[in-house]
């Protein structure tokens, strides 16, 4: 696997890689986000490359069982849907339509789409990010199988993620790429494999709505405004106040593909369906969502959200 060498304002942003995988080995990149979509993009029309994002969706009107024999169809395997369900351990949520699993569900389920790819690498966009302790567990166990067939690649951010998962792991910032001793991080890995759901927890985002704390994995906000001092939280069309401040938002955000878009707004970029030009110096964003939401983004903001999306 190769990736070209690129350059950002004259300066190398991405020095030229060149991984030898093979079965049997999980190998990591940890980087930033804008790095990440550079990496992936590059892997798009390779045709020996399955592709999987961070904060893909799914079919949400189907069962977990219509899902998983739609799949089996469209890819002509010849396994039998109800011994799948037992694999991935899903009898229970067999008749549970894809929207009404929990968040944490609902991506494992979107997952195993990757069970199902025929190519031989699978690239994967931060899997772990979004899984609670049992889904997470259940996911590294298949991902442990196909690399018996298959090379895999993570892509992440998280250096947690890169240790329970991988073999093999890289750095890639702007040092250039190297990789990592994972000897030196085995009392790490042997401490990260005893946590619980307290770490998990921190990967939400905690709002308030009628003196209730609900609590928000990243992959379903929409959007995030400051309207009059106050912080709201979007999603499905709906809002809900939060106690944090847009820039705490955008830290925590960062590695979960939000993206700062205006003094006022941090949007989901992977809700993004298209950049609105009204005039030269006015643009917005129109979002995938159900409400079919617009918001604004800063003429200043453009020429980095189009470097960052590399368009």
């Amino acid at each position: 696997m190769q990736f070209q060498p690129m350059y950002y304002d004259g300066e190398l942003f991405l020095p030229k890689i060149e991984l030898n995988m093979t079965l049997n080995q999980s190998v990591a990149i940890i980087t930033d986000l804008k790095r990440k979509q550079l990496l992936m993009n590059q892997l798009v029309d390779h045709s020996q490359y399955y592709l999987f994002r961070a904060g893909q969706s799914e079919y949400m009107r189907l069962t977990v069982e219509e899902l998983i024999t739609f799949l089996i169809q469209v890819t002509e395997r010849k396994e039998r849907a109800a011994l799948l369900m037992d694999y991935f351990v899903l009898k229970e949520e067999r008749k549970v339509r894809v929207k009404d699993l929990s968040s944490s569900k609902r991506m494992y389920v979107t997952l195993l789409r990757v069970f199902f790819a025929h190519q031989p690498t699978l690239v994967l966009e931060e899997p772990y990010f979004y899984l609670e302790e049992q889904d997470r567990r259940q996911f590294k166990r298949i991902l442990d199988d196909l690399s018996q067939e298959k090379q895999i690649l993570i892509l992440t951010s998280n250096l947690e993620d890169a240790l329970i998962s991988c073999d093999t792991i890289y750095r890639l910032n702007e040092s250039g790429f190297h990789p990592l001793d994972i000897r030196d991080f085995e009392e790490d890995k042997q401490e990260l494999q005893k946590q619980d759901e307290t770490n998990i927890t921190l990967q939400k985002i905690s709002t308030k709505r009628n003196d209730k704390v609900i609590l928000f994995n990243p992959p379903e906000i929409d959007f995030i405004e400051s309207v009059e001092g106050s912080i709201l939280v979007h999603v499905d069309g709906e809002n809900y106040d939060c106690a944090l401040t847009l820039t705490e938002l955008e830290q925590r955000l960062l590695n979960f593909g939000f993206f700062r878009c205006h003094r006022s707004y941090i949007v989901n970029l992977q809700k993004v369906r298209e950049i609105i030009t009204w005039t030269k110096n006015s643009y917005s964003l129109r979002l995938n969502t159900g409400k079919d939401a617009v918001v604004p983004l800063s003429r200043s903001k453009l020429s980095e959200l189009k470097a960052l999306l590399n368009i």
